[in-house]
C-alpha cells in the first residue's frame, strides 16, 4: 500500500520541482526527501523525476501519476472533515417518518428546510407512514424520528407535544353548509363523515372520535382515504365531510370549500416521537430546529 506521506512528498516537489524549496516547505532536510522519493519511485516501478544538477522535471509517467496521487490527497483529507463532523454530529443520515397531513403543514417545510440549511452534510430521508404505525417503527430504529398525531404505545418511545391545530369542516361546494360562515358538529352529523380507514391507527381518526363523543353527536361513519389527499378527493366527489387540519386548506381542490368549526376545542396534536434511550446528536438536533420553527411562526 503506498505510504500517504511519500504522496505529499511527491506533490510538493511536484509543485515546485526543486528539492531544496520543497524540502524547506516540508520542514525537512534535503537528503531523508531524496531518499523517500526514490522509495517511491522503486514501490511504483517507474521514475518520477528527471534531475540534473541543474533542473528538475517531471517524467511522462510522472505527469500522468501526478492527478491520481493528487485525488487519493484529496480523498484522504475529504475523509478526515466527514469524520470530524460525524464526530460532532454534523454530518450522517436521518430518517424522518411522518403522518400525511402533517406534510401540508408550513412548521414541516420550514423544519426541513431549516434542517437542511443548518446541517447540509446529513443525508434526510423522509418516510410517509400511518400514525399507528409510525411509534413502532421509531421504536425498533427503522425511523429515527417522527411526526405523529397519536401518542405511541409503550415505554421505548418518548413523545414531545409541539401543541394543536385547528381542525376545519371540509364540505363539496354544492352542500349546503358550504354556504355557512362556520359550522357546528351538530350539523355536520347530519352527513357521512370521511376518515382513515379503522385499522390505519389514525390519530387525526382518534381526535375526532372523541370530539364527537365530548360533544354527544352521532358519528356517520362514511367512505375511507388511506391519504388526506385521498379523503379531500372523496369530498370533492360528494360522498361526505370530513374534518381536517387547518392546514389541509392548502389543498386547493375544484369542488371543495373549508370552513371553520363553533366548537373551540376542535383540534388535533402534533407530537415528535423519537427512541426514549436515544442518544443522537442528529435526532436532537431536529428536535431543537423543529422547537425553534414553532416558536418563529
Amino acid at each position: 500500500m503506498l505510504d500517504l506521506r511519500k504522496l505529499r512528498y511527491f506533490l510538493m516537489v511536484a509543485e515546485e520541482l526543486h528539492f531544496g524549496r520543497a524540502a524547506l516547505r516540508l520542514h525537512l532536510a534535503q537528503p531523508p526527501l531524496t531518499r523517500q522519493i526514490s522509495a517511491l519511485e522503486a514501490e511504483l516501478g517507474f521514475k518520477l523525476f528527471d534531475r540534473t544538477s541543474r533542473t528538475v522535471t517531471l517524467t511522462a509517467q510522472g505527469r500522468s501519476f501526478l492527478p491520481y496521487a493528487r485525488g487519493v490527497l484529496e480523498q484522504v483529507e475529504l475523509a478526515q472533515v466527514i469524520a470530524g463532523k460525524l464526530a460532532a454530529g454534523t454530518a450522517g443520515q436521518l430518517t424522518l417518518g411522518y403522518v400525511s397531513s402533517i406534510a401540508l403543514s408550513d412548521l414541516f417545510s420550514q423544519a426541513i428546510q431549516a434542517f437542511a440549511q443548518r446541517f447540509p452534510d446529513v443525508q434526510l430521508t423522509l418516510v410517509e407512514c400511518a400514525s399507528g404505525s409510525l411509534g413502532a417503527q421509531v421504536a425498533d430504529g427503522r425511523l429515527d424520528v417522527g411526526l405523529s398525531r397519536l401518542l405511541p404505545q409503550g415505554k421505548a418511545v418518548q413523545a414531545l407535544s409541539l401543541g394543536e391545530e385547528r381542525l376545519v369542516a371540509a364540505l363539496s361546494t354544492d352542500n349546503p353548509l358550504a354556504s355557512h360562515a362556520q359550522v357546528s358538529l351538530a350539523q355536520l352529523s347530519a352527513y357521512p363523515l370521511i376518515l382513515f380507514p379503522a385499522d390505519y391507527g389514525s390519530g387525526l381518526n382518534q381526535s375526532i372520535e372523541q370530539l364527537y363523543r365530548h360533544h354527544g353527536q352521532p358519528l356517520r361513519p362514511g367512505p375511507t382515504g388511506r391519504q388526506i389527499t385521498s379523503i379531500i378527493a372523496l369530498v370533492a366527489a360528494g360522498q361526505g365531510v370530513a374534518l381536517v387540519p387547518q392546514c389541509t386548506q392548502s389543498l386547493m381542490n375544484k369542488g371543495v370549500t373549508y370552513r371553520p368549526l363553533v366548537e373551540v376545542d376542535a383540534c388535533a396534536q402534533l407530537l415528535v416521537l423519537k427512541p426514549t434511550e436515544s442518544k443522537s446528536v442528529l435526532v436532537d438536533a431536529f428536535l431543537s430546529v423543529m422547537t425553534q420553527a414553532l416558536h418563529t411562526r
